[in-house]
């Protein structure tokens, strides 16, 4: 039966050999570029999501719009807190994290949304959330057990996004029938 772990001696050596690159070890075994890329999209994604959640937080009006812009405020806050949790996993893997506003919206996954109606703003987020969990479901798949950090860091994620998504769907069912169409 052959060992599973190098022996100690060896371990310790690659350690010092390579210490610039942090975390990253030869058993990383993903495409380390690539997932770096992969997050940064994801970041981008986040971004834009936050810049949407933050319009319409601010431009819904409406008799029903109070519980809405509660909801929109939440979101906001928790895809700020993806951003962060994204930046910090692409420096732990030695990549920049890219904040640029002039090509945020070309990588990012979702899209910008500047509707005024309550419903089409409640619709469009629910979209974007809905992109959001097909796209990070994919990666957690294409990660594997390549990159277990990162695929962790994408779980988490994933579950939030399908809250957020099960949330704006039962904020579009409490409206009346007659502003849904």
């Amino acid at each position: 039966m052959a060992e599973f772990l190098t022996d100690l001696k060896t371990l310790r050596e690659r350690a010092r050999q390579e210490i610039d690159k942090g975390p990253v070890t030869d058993a990383y075994g993903a495409d380390l570029d690539r997932v770096i890329q992969v997050c940064n999209e994801a970041l981008a994604t986040e971004l834009v999501c936050v810049l949407r959640y933050k319009r319409h937080q601010y431009t819904a009006t409406g008799i029903y719009s109070e519980s809405v812009v509660a909801e929109f405020a939440e979101h906001a806050k928790d895809e700020a807190d993806h951003a962060d949790k994204l930046a910090v996993r692409i420096t732990q893997l030695g990549g920049e994290p890219d904040f640029n506003p002039e090509v945020l919206a070309g990588r990012s996954h979702t899209t910008y949304d500047a509707s005024l109606d309550l419903v089409d703003m409640i619709k469009e987020d629910l979209v974007a959330e809905r992109v959001a969990v097909a796209s990070y479901t994919e990666i957690i798949q294409w990660l594997g057990e390549g990159d277990p950090t990162t695929r962790r860091v994408f779980e988490e994620l994933l579950a939030d996004e399908e809250d957020h998504a099960d949330d704006l769907r039962g904020l579009l069912e409490s409206l009346p029938a007659d502003l849904r169409k």
